[in-house]
């Protein structure tokens, strides 16, 4: 399983191979036809209070993991469907956050690693 993961806001590249949005809501100041996305997946996002909590503070980041870990393993159609997307080749999971080290995405794809 290759996962990778890429602000949606990089120039895509053939390398992404399957490009799935992460995020519950859409990137600011992104058409979508420039994003290239190949699936949106807003439901395996973590939930607006979470979100809103974390507010993507560095200091918040282990409780953001903690928290969010939580939130998937009660989304295990979601997480099982992107695991086998990943089993059939590169996934990208795309993020619109600023916070490079730790977002939505990051954490996803250390979950779906741990799980595989």
């Amino acid at each position: 399983m290759v996962i990778k993961i890429k602000r949606v806001y990089e120039k895509p590249d053939r390398a992404d191979g399957f490009r799935i949005l992460v995020d519950r809501m859409w990137p600011r100041g992104l058409k979508k036809d420039e994003a290239k996305v190949d699936a949106w997946l807003k439901d395996i996002a973590p939930s607006a209070e979470l979100r809103k909590w974390f507010g993507h503070e560095p200091g918040k980041c282990a409780e953001f993991r903690n928290r969010y870990f939580r939130e998937l393993k009660g989304k295990g159609e979601l997480v099982s469907g992107l695991s086998e997307k990943g089993r059939e080749g590169t996934v990208t999971l795309l993020y619109g956050a600023k916070y490079e080290a730790c977002n939505n995405a990051t954490v996803l794809k250390e979950f779906l690693e741990k799980k595989a």
